[in-house]
């Protein structure tokens, strides 16, 4: 039997986070939401329980703010993909929460469905960011040509061949995206420091791409699926 699955919610606005999470729980009978008033709480519990399926996390936080709760996640909680959820979706905003490792980025003006289909591509270990231009690349030749418009089938293996992405580039690629240091890519795909940094140099070109947000948001642009 599939156990249930665990959100932890973090937003001080009480009504807003009320109403998300009985959306959540409708959407399924077996999900379990805990929430937060702030990343304070968030972390206190984290500590006492272990990591959620999943953080929610609003940026506009009282205390410690949404933005640093972010980096707190992705160092102590690596595993745990976390969502950025704003009422801000500016192209600033949203690249700022990647570059604080957030696998996702949700605007609260979203519609209920547009908001599960999110959660289910971070739940299956992809990435979501509202639609934003390319990132631009420049260099001494100017920008480089956009990465190859082509479609994922449901394992995302068919896009990864397309871009010419190995099997274990993908593996590096798929850690890299969930906001994973070196070190940890390093630990969990039982590679050295040399090879791993190869492997990230060489999926960084195949998209087009020179950092991780970057590679988050084509990403999601190319519906990439691990």
């Amino acid at each position: 039997m599939r156990r249930p699955l665990r959100i932890l919610l973090v937003d001080d606005h009480t009504l807003f986070r009320e109403s998300l999470a009985l959306l959540l729980q409708h959407a399924d009978g077996r999900t379990q939401v805990v929430q937060a008033g702030g990343c304070e709480q968030a972390l206190q519990w984290l500590a006492q329980h272990g990591a959620a399926d999943l953080a929610l996390v609003d940026l506009v936080l009282p205390g410690m703010s949404g933005m640093s709760g972010l980096e707190r996640l992705r160092e102590h909680w690596p595993a745990m993909p976390a969502v950025a959820i704003s009422a801000d979706d500016s192209p600033g905003t949203v690249t700022a929460a990647l570059d604080r490792g957030a696998a996702g980025f949700i605007a609260k003006s979203s519609t209920t469905q547009e908001m599960l289909t999110a959660l289910r591509v971070v739940l299956a270990r992809g990435v979501h960011v509202p639609a934003m231009p390319p990132p631009a690349v420049g260099g001494p030749l100017g920008p480089p040509p956009p990465p190859p418009e082509v479609r994922s089938d449901p394992s995302g293996n068919a896009t990864l061949q397309a871009l010419g992405i190995t099997p274990r580039q993908g593996d590096v690629l798929k850690l890299l995206l969930q906001g994973k240091s070196a070190k940890l890519i390093c630990k969990e795909l039982a590679l050295s420091e040399g090879t791993v940094k190869t492997h990230t140099s060489a999926v960084l070109r195949a998209l087009h791409v020179t950092t991780r947000t970057q590679a988050v948001i084509v990403a999601s642009r190319l519906g990439l699926r691990f």
